[in-house]
């Protein structure tokens, strides 16, 4: 059970510094008590120690890229909303890989950016925040199944949000029981969960169990809070389902995250399963 330091990485959730806090608008709209919308400049921040803040602006790829260095990490997933990412993936094709965020609210719209996003940046994923959206939508509503559908019709798995999420929204669009409807309705969907799953954890795994295109990534989580139940599952029947995912530099650190991960009970086989061969192999990184 022993960290395998060196190893290489896939973070499949990471990206930029930024001034200010606009990116986080989309939440503060639907949010209603005062701290998030006037106070916490990051709607999560109750949550989270030491929120990397303090981070330069000037050319934030390479700040990016010096912390990956530090920690081995070969490849990051990053999204393609803004021109920084834009450029990122541009410059280092062989550093980064492109992921289109949805939102089913904008319907076929928003098929045909996702079509257009895998066309020009070559999306190998896409990522849903139920909660976050505007007005939300939950894991199963029927505005998602365009999307999954698209999702398998590309190959490329779609990373979701699922259980109480940090912000101060409403919890019920990403109850985990929701996942199951959609894993039935598309048995060939690769689908990907983000953010814990909490308190929901146990019913998670049962699910993981149940549907094979079901996996689990650990972001937005130092790894000292790893749920039990997802570390547990991961020893013995789930090494190929779990995945790391990092929450940099919106909530944590790679210094926290890597500075706590020894600490994590992973058997010796699971390691690099967990690091690297399972993101690799969802995202077809061979190809």
């Amino acid at each position: 059970m022993t960290f395998p330091e060196g190893a290489p990485v896939i973070d499949t959730m990471i990206a930029f510094p930024q001034e200010g806090s606009a990116q986080y608008d989309f939440i503060r709209k639907q949010t209603k008590d005062v701290s998030s919308k006037e106070e916490m400049e990051f709607p999560a921040e109750y949550m989270f120690k030491q929120v990397p803040k303090d981070l330069p602006t000037d050319d934030p790829i390479s700040v990016t890229l010096r912390e990956m260095d530090r920690y081995n990490i070969r490849w990051g997933l990053i999204g393609v909303e803004d021109e920084v990412s834009r450029l990122a993936l541009k410059k280092h094709p062989d550093r980064f890989v492109a992921s289109g965020n949805i939102d089913p609210n904008t319907g076929m719209d928003g098929i045909r950016t996702m079509v257009r996003e895998y066309e020009e940046f070559g999306i190998r994923a896409v990522g849903a925040f139920p909660a976050g959206t505007f007005p939300q939508v939950a894991i199963n509503d029927k505005k998602m199944y365009p999307f999954y559908a698209k999702c398998v019709e590309l190959d490329i798995p779609i990373f979701v949000c699922a259980g109480v999420p940090g912000p101060r929204l409403r919890m019920d669009p990403q109850r985990v029981e929701l996942i199951d409807e959609v894993m039935f309705d598309f048995p060939e969907l690769t689908l990907v969960t983000r953010h814990g799953c909490e308190p929901w954890t146990d019913l998670a795994v049962k699910l993981m169990l149940k549907w094979p295109g079901l996996h689990y990534s650990t972001s937005a989580f130092a790894p000292k809070y790893y749920p039990k139940a997802i570390i547990d599952y991961a020893n013995t029947r789930g090494a190929d389902k779990v995945l790391y995912g990092g929450y940099f530099p919106m909530g944590l650190s790679l210094e926290r995250i890597f500075t706590d991960m020894p600490r994590v009970p992973f058997r010796d086989e699971v390691w690099p399963k967990f690091l690297y061969e399972n993101a690799r192999r969802l995202l077809k990184l061979d190809q």
